[in-house]
């Protein structure tokens, strides 16, 4: 339940009740300050709150934008300000001091506006949604309250509203294949009461019906399945903008849109793999390095933005780096700005290449691409923000740091390592953190690739790599390229891993490490949605329970020393199964906990890959 309290005098033909009552508050009249405070104060805290002139005229859009956002504590537009129970004290402290300001008399001017330049003069963050050519005004008098009416009437709520819905920074083939379209169903969901989370899950049925077509390994089944993805696809789009079409984000929904875009491509992959097995083509290694690929090229994404989002530039001359000028020039130019979103082969074109593909070509072929593709676009995109890091020079904070350290997933073997050589890391050069574990990393994969399966050396550069990467996170990672030690710590697990396996050349042990791959990478993301959620890494006890990404690179080598390849696809597929049970146990609790207790609702409009 919301309640609005509407202040001042009302307006003969106002529509400012039944607007707000369309929106779901609750009406209360207040006749001056003091009587607005006493009704403020009988509205239960756990409940939104709305101060609004009665005399507003604007768009039921605007007031929807302005009061209904969960997102935001405390929101406001001309005329009307809003709390939800975290920013009921602010609002509180702020209708209180301006009672005792005015005296408690009959009101003069706007007391929401009042109420947000106090919020703003006690630095308290208010946010204020873009409204575009949408209107929210208290007029002063009867000739421009009849002016701010035209207005009103010369544009279109609906329309604004459906444009609104769309992400402003899509790629190319959402922008002009899907969302022309999807839109429209994000409306027609909303207008029959669906939730952005119900089309969320008919996206991943779809997906894993499609991966289902795939894996029969026949022609019809690829052409179902790639007309099925595009559908999932479609679906993919609809439920953000329903999200954003009526303002139903939520902390589960991020969470469930997140998780389940990753479920779905991987699934597909696997589908693939399986339909190209039953026409005995064995394609399960390039399914797991296109998955590696694809989580890696995530991984970049998530620490280069972790590790600048919140950056502070050093000195006037260091706001913008060359390659940012180069950027912002390349931007002035409309069709460049096009090649660049498509050339990093975001969701909505890497999906359309794969649906094509597979329902024209082969698995094979069709991982080919994907893996050619994908190994351009993570070359272009971590080039472009080395080049950023070297040259824009910046200040990384304490949580920045944090952050890349929760991102690293260092497990006990490395802490205690991290630990003993902290002094001695404090003497080294602070470029140094991304190059030890580059080559500790590479040590590991090289030598499980070039030594014969079952020997001891992949064992011992598995320890040397625990060695490494405890150096490498001994010291905070506030370094230009310090970003880069996650992904690169995540290259190094997933790549030997999916070299260990391919060594075994035994029926199944592969899809066993896509398994085991697929579950931990699920910890790795989950991981970033909780950072992104300010919710904070996994709790300690879950990353020693799974060894942290050291001690499963070193468990998977000792169980490729000792045992035989068909003993290894049993051991692997254990551990996948066991890993997935804790990660996905704790996962579910943490998300539906955080949803249930009222966590501030979130909604990503960030990267697109």
């Amino acid at each position: 339940m919301s309640t609005a309290i509407l202040t001042g005098q009302p307006v003969p033909g106002s529509s400012i009740e039944a607007d707000l009552r369309s929106l779901g508050f609750d009406l209360r009249t207040a006749a001056d300050a003091a009587e607005a405070e006493t009704l403020l104060a009988e509205v239960p805290g756990d409940e939104r709150v709305a101060l609004v002139d009665a005399r507003f005229v604007g768009h039921v859009h605007a007031l929807r934008l302005g009061l209904t956002d969960p997102r935001f504590p405390l929101a406001g537009i001309p005329g009307a300000v809003t709390a939800q129970p975290a920013g009921r004290q602010a609002l509180t402290r702020a209708m209180a001091r301006e009672n005792s300001a005015g005296g408690g008399t009959t009101l003069v001017g706007s007391l929401a506006d009042r109420i947000l330049t106090a919020l703003d003069a006690d630095g308290t963050g208010v946010h204020r949604p873009e409204l575009g050519s949408l209107v929210a005004a208290v007029p002063a008098d009867p000739q421009a309250r009849n002016e701010a009416r035209q207005a009103v009437a010369d544009i279109d709520d609906e329309a604004v509203r459906l444009k609104s819905a769309v992400k402003a920074r899509d790629g190319f083939f959402t922008t002009y294949c899907i969302s022309p379209y999807s839109r429209y169903i994000a409306r027609w969901c909303a207008r029959r009461g669906l939730t952005p989370n119900q089309v969320t899950t008919a996206s991943l049925l779809t997906a894993l019906i499609a991966a289902a077509c795939a894996a029969t390994g026949t022609r019809g089944g690829f052409v179902a399945a790639g007309v099925l993805l595009i559908a999932s696809f479609v679906l993919d789009c609809t439920d953000g903008q329903l999200a954003r079409y009526s303002l139903q984000y939520s902390t589960l929904g991020a969470w469930l849109d997140a998780t389940f875009d990753r479920a779905k491509e991987y699934a597909y992959y696997a589908g693939l793999a399986l339909g190209a097995a039953r026409g005995g083509d064995d394609v399960w290694a390039l399914a797991l390095g296109a998955m590696v690929l694809q989580t890696c090229r995530h991984v970049v994404d998530f620490s280069f933005n972790e590790a600048n989002h919140d950056a502070t530039a050093l000195g006037k001359l260091s706001l913008a780096s060359p390659t940012a000028a180069l950027s912002d020039k390349l931007d002035s130019v409309g069709w460049t700005v096009w090649v660049r979103r498509m050339i990093v082969l975001p969701i909505g074109e890497r999906w359309a290449m794969i649906a094509v593909l597979t329902a024209l070509t082969t698995p094979r072929i069709t991982f080919y691409a994907l893996l050619i593709g994908c190994a351009f676009a993570a070359t272009y995109t971590t080039a472009g923000r080395v080049l950023r890091s070297l040259t824009r020079k910046a200040r990384r904070t304490d949580r920045a740091a944090g952050a890349l350290a929760d991102l690293a997933d260092t497990g006990p073997l490395a802490q205690g390592i991290a630990g003993a050589l902290k002094k001695p890391a404090r003497r080294l050069p602070g470029f140094t953190a991304p190059v030890i574990a580059l080559l500790g990393g590479l040590a590991v994969v090289l030598t499980a690739a070039l030594t014969d399966f079952g020997g001891p050396w992949p064992v011992v550069a598995a320890l040397g790599y625990a060695l490494t990467s405890g150096l490498a996170v001994a010291r905070p990672l506030k370094g230009a390229l310090d970003w880069l030690v996650p992904p690169f710590l995540r290259a190094a697990e997933y790549g030997t891993v999916l070299v260990l396996a391919a060594k075994a050349d035994v029926n199944g042990v592969l899809p066993a490490a896509f398994g085991l791959v697929a579950a931990v990478a699920y910890h790795h993301y989950d991981t970033v949605y909780r950072i992104r959620g300010d919710a904070g890494a996994p709790p300690a006890w879950l990353v020693r329970s799974i060894g942290g990404h050291e001690g499963r690179t070193l468990l998977v080598t000792v169980l490729a020393a000792l045992l035989t390849a068909s003993q290894l696809k049993v051991a692997l597929t254990a551990l996948a199964v066991a890993v997935a049970l804790v990660v996905l146990v704790e996962s579910i609790r943490f998300w539906v906990a955080a949803h249930q207790g009222g966590a501030p609702a979130v909604h990503d409009e960030g990267e697109t890959a």
